[in-house]
């Protein structure tokens, strides 16, 4: 086994990171409300007097965040090594499963580890497991 290290970014990871951590920290700070995506967009489909706004706000930050930072920084080159069926079914599963788990990565992983809940522990382990057996069936049993 080869490690590509093209693709081993611990300083920038970090920093993302961090950015997480405080974006989470401060949304609940502020907003009394826990930073997950799934969430902030399921309440897209089922709206609240004044709750649309900031939710669309939200999301249109995560849009345009990364147009902002291909303009100061220029192209970056991406691989993702699977075809747009894949990919798109790869979606759809993460959305029935966040739903299922009344959570995504970003309210569980991210906001519920932080406050210690149990609940968002046993979550966090279930879509770390399922990843983990995904990629190694993925590329290890069923590769040819």
């Amino acid at each position: 086994m080869t490690i590509d290290w093209n693709h081993f970014t611990p300083w920038a990871s970090l920093a993302g990171g961090i950015l997480l951590g405080l974006a989470s920290a401060l949304f609940i700070l502020v907003n009394g409300r826990i930073l997950g995506i799934s969430g902030i967009v399921g309440g897209l489909f089922r709206p609240k007097s004044g709750d649309v706004g900031w939710r669309l706000s939200f999301l249109l930050g995560l849009l345009v965040a990364p147009m902002l930072y291909f303009l100061v920084a220029g192209p970056t080159s991406v691989r993702i090594d699977a075809g747009w069926t894949t990919v798109v079914v790869a979606g759809l599963l993460v959305g029935v499963g966040t739903r299922y788990g009344s959570g995504c990565t970003s309210g569980h992983g991210v906001c519920g580890l932080a406050r210690l809940s149990p609940r968002s522990l046993m979550a966090t382990l279930a879509f770390m497991g399922a990843g983990f057996v995904t990629v190694y069936l993925v590329r290890h049993a069923l590769s040819s």
